[in-house]
């Protein structure tokens, strides 16, 4: 041998030698085999379906683990995917929260900056409650509601929308609604809802 072994090179090349002569020595021929089941009185010439069986209960069981692995590692990234639902859920549901109601108004249709608090229903009068959000969640669209009631208790109308999206945190919003002349008389009131949550509520009289 030309090349020069160093000791560590020459105790692994042993170690290997060694273990491929007890391989070896474990490992039984096909006559040997034949030979020891006449010994047990079984039939050698079932032998070959014998090989084979034994061949297809070890890939069963490669499969079977290989299965285990597969199925673990969809569990986990289910959990995974879930955890990550929850907490963007989560989120989402801490930033609706934030929201409040920093100002809010009953117009007409032309809007001059005042707020109504007597309505005629004489000319059947359309009517605006503005109401203006702090902390919108930006990059968000919010689904809002306005209930108009009526002295008697009564929802008379509701409102149903979502903003389109939202890109500031100061948020300027709107519902509407016509008071006919056989309206009730008495004291109303106009209630925003933001996901059935009440964020502003306003008081008027319609005459």
């Amino acid at each position: 041998m030309e090349n020069q072994l160093s000791q560590t090179q020459l105790t692994q090349i042993v170690a290997e030698v060694e273990r491929l002569s007890n391989l070896r020595q474990s490992q039984l021929d096909s006559a040997e085999v034949q030979q020891i089941l006449q010994e047990l009185n079984l039939p050698p010439e079932l032998l070959n379906e014998a090989l084979i069986q034994l061949q297809r209960r070890e890939a069963l069981a490669q499969q079977q683990r290989r299965n285990r692995w597969i199925a673990g590692g969809l569990a986990a990234a289910a959990a995974g995917a879930i955890a990550i639902t929850g907490f963007y859920i989560q989120q989402n549901r801490q930033a609706i929260a934030r929201v409040s109601m920093q100002q809010n108004r009953l117009t007409s249709v032309q809007d001059d900056g005042g707020n109504l608090t007597v309505i005629s229903r004489q000319n059947n009068p359309e009517i605006f409650y503005r109401v203006t959000l702090k902390d919108a969640p930006i990059g968000k669209k919010l689904s809002l509601s306005c209930d108009w009631i009526d002295p008697s208790g009564q929802i008379v109308k509701q409102n149903r929308y979502q903003t389109r999206e939202i890109d500031k945190s100061i948020w300027n919003t709107q519902c509407r609604y016509q008071i006919g002349t056989a309206a009730a008389t008495g004291n109303w009131q106009v209630k925003m809802l933001l996901e059935n949550r009440a964020i502003g509520t306003k008081s008027f009289q319609v005459k």
